[in-house]
């Protein structure tokens, strides 16, 4: 009989933890942590728990997210697309973490992975609690293959650069522009280290060149802990 977790399991992306020694199917239940680590002042500041739910599909990868930390926000789901493409996912709204629901899939990680490789796209959304639509814009580009090492071990990955404009701008303050570079495993079908920051300016005091109306986020450092581990046979 050819049950769901049959079909799930079937489509799943082989991935690799340790090249040739290491290897698991990606499907409903497997859990990747994620430590999140304050870029300020390099300070530990809790860990993101993402779990498999079992309606991930060969179309869309459904992620139960706990936190540890009440600073890391709310627990939510995620929705990805296929190679990393959000379709349910978080942005910064000036400092505050909201959940956005984009149209189409968001190229956070592009089609073609060369190195070079640069994109601008914009996508609408919507932030939760709001019924009007934004506009999201991500500009992008593909920096170059790069090998690193994360508390889950050693990954090849293919370092991108992004600008996200989070559409969300409020008379006197300016829409979040939000800078994240990410380390995607093509093997592991997801990212194993991103590091974000976001800034945005607000006028509303009437600021004058000597008074102070930019703002910044936090400088987030999320790196891979751990992920699901089985022998390859």
């Amino acid at each position: 009989m050819i049950t769901r977790s049959t079909i799930v399991k079937s489509f799943a992306a082989l991935i690799c933890v340790s090249a040739g020694t290491a290897c698991a199917i990606a499907a409903a239940g497997d859990v990747y942590v994620y430590r999140v680590t304050n870029g300020y002042n390099k300070e530990t500041v809790g860990h993101v728990r993402k779990q498999l739910t079992p309606a991930t599909t060969q179309q869309a990868e459904v992620v139960s997210v706990s936190v540890d930390s009440p600073a890391l926000g709310l627990e939510r789901t995620d929705i990805y697309a296929p190679q990393g493409r959000w379709l349910r996912h978080p942005l910064d709204n000036h400092g505050i973490p909201v959940e956005y629901a984009f149209s189409t899939p968001l190229p956070a990680v592009p089609p073609d992975l060369s190195a070079g490789q640069s994109w601008s796209v914009r996508v609408p959304a919507q932030a939760a609690g709001e019924s009007k639509t934004r506009s999201v814009r991500i500009d992008g580009r593909v920096q170059g293959n790069e090998r690193i090492r994360v508390p889950a071990g050693e990954f090849d990955t293919v370092r991108i650069s992004r600008t996200i404009y989070a559409g969300d701008a409020d008379y006197f303050i300016t829409e979040t522009t939000i800078y994240e570079t990410d380390w995607y495993s093509p093997a592991l079908g997801r990212s194993v280290r991103t590091e974000t920051r976001s800034v945005w300016r607000d006028t509303r005091s009437g600021c004058r060149r000597t008074e102070h109306c930019d703002y910044r986020g936090d400088w987030q450092i999320l790196e891979l802990a751990e992920a699901p581990v089985r022998r390859a046979p």
